[in-house]
């Protein structure tokens, strides 16, 4: 990959870091899911840097802890909470209706669920890709025009960040039946087609956006133990070998939330990126081509492919409504 994008940064460099040196001042930012895990710690990290951080997350409670929490170090307006159910339609376009015109500079999609036993949306759809993917897809074209007004008022390019994962490798989209209603579920292919759909959607939004001031971008964070691994026994991850069962410890490799959040924020406000989308990242870098010798890291050709990415904006056209 002779003209791979690449930063002064790594797989366990901290957001603060990535941000040092940036202003952020008069930039507004959607986080979905900012609550807990690596979605506190992308907003912090952009509140410390100046900017008006919006955390979309669908508990109060929580999202009122996690802003207190930011706005202890925040160098500007600081976090806030709007209410964001992703697993809702009407919460969803309740959300936009209530953004209204209003600029916005930077989107990221971080919520997820992981998983999870078979379960259903309130609008039908299997949890993980009708929160995961279709969820955040009617968000983001519902935000467009804002993104949109915030390139023009900013003189630079709007960043959506599209949170996938190294899932991606156990599914592509089963187009014949992606919210299991005749297959067998299984709870970890259904993750694998969900984040394949987050970087088929960040490919396919940056073809139709990139012409109106938005880029789209993809990110692996990294193996990170945060509330997104709810549904998962203690057992079932020492089997996985992420956690050590002698000692109970995590396995060397994994990421602390900060470190977690580092790509997400690089794909955020890196000079690199400038202009640029498409991608998948990760460690701070374009991500190379998956090989079976480094299993959890690289990316597979399914989650690019530009052809794909096309049906399944189609699909998602007419399952939610919009786009």
């Amino acid at each position: 990959m002779p003209d791979r994008i690449t930063s002064p940064f790594g797989a366990f460099t901290p957001a603060r870091e990535i941000v040092a040196g940036h202003d952020l001042t008069g930039k507004t930012v959607i986080v979905t899911g900012a609550a807990t895990g690596i979605g506190i710690e992308t907003a912090r990290a952009l509140a410390e840097a100046g900017a008006e951080v919006v955390i979309a997350a669908r508990k109060p409670d929580l999202a009122a802890e996690a802003c207190a929490e930011i706005n202890k170090t925040a160098k500007g307006p600081g976090a806030r909470f709007e209410m964001l159910d992703l697993s809702e339609l009407a919460s969803i376009r309740a959300f936009a209706g209530r953004w209204g015109d209003k600029p916005l500079h930077i989107l990221i999609n971080n919520a997820a669920v992981m998983a999870c036993p078979l379960d259903r949306t309130k609008d039908g759809f299997e949890m993980q890709i009708g929160t995961n993917h279709f969820g955040h897809f009617l968000l983001s074209v519902l935000l467009a025009p804002a993104l949109e007004a915030g390139a023009k008022q900013a003189g630079r390019p709007s960043r959506l960040v599209a949170l996938s994962s190294i899932g991606h490798r156990r599914s592509d989209i089963n187009w014949d039946d992606v919210n299991y209603i005749t297959r067998p579920y299984d709870k970890w292919e259904s993750y694998g087609q969900a984040k394949t759909a987050n970087s088929l959607f960040a490919v396919g939004f940056h073809k139709r956006f990139k012409d109106r001031g938005i880029t789209a971008n993809a990110v692996m964070p990294g193996g990170i133990m945060t509330p997104l691994q709810r549904h998962m026994q203690h057992e079932e991850m020492v089997a996985m070998g992420w956690i050590d069962p002698e000692t109970g410890k995590i396995r060397d490799g994994f990421k602390t939330p900060e470190q977690g959040a580092s790509t997400s924020v690089w794909a955020a406000v890196g000079p690199e990126l400038e202009g640029i989308g498409g991608l998948y990242l990760e460690n701070c870098n374009q991500a190379e081509p998956w090989t079976k010798e480094a299993p959890f890291v690289g990316v597979l050709p399914h989650a690019l492919n530009p052809e794909s990415a096309d049906r399944l904006w189609a699909l998602s056209v007419e399952t939610v409504g919009a786009g």
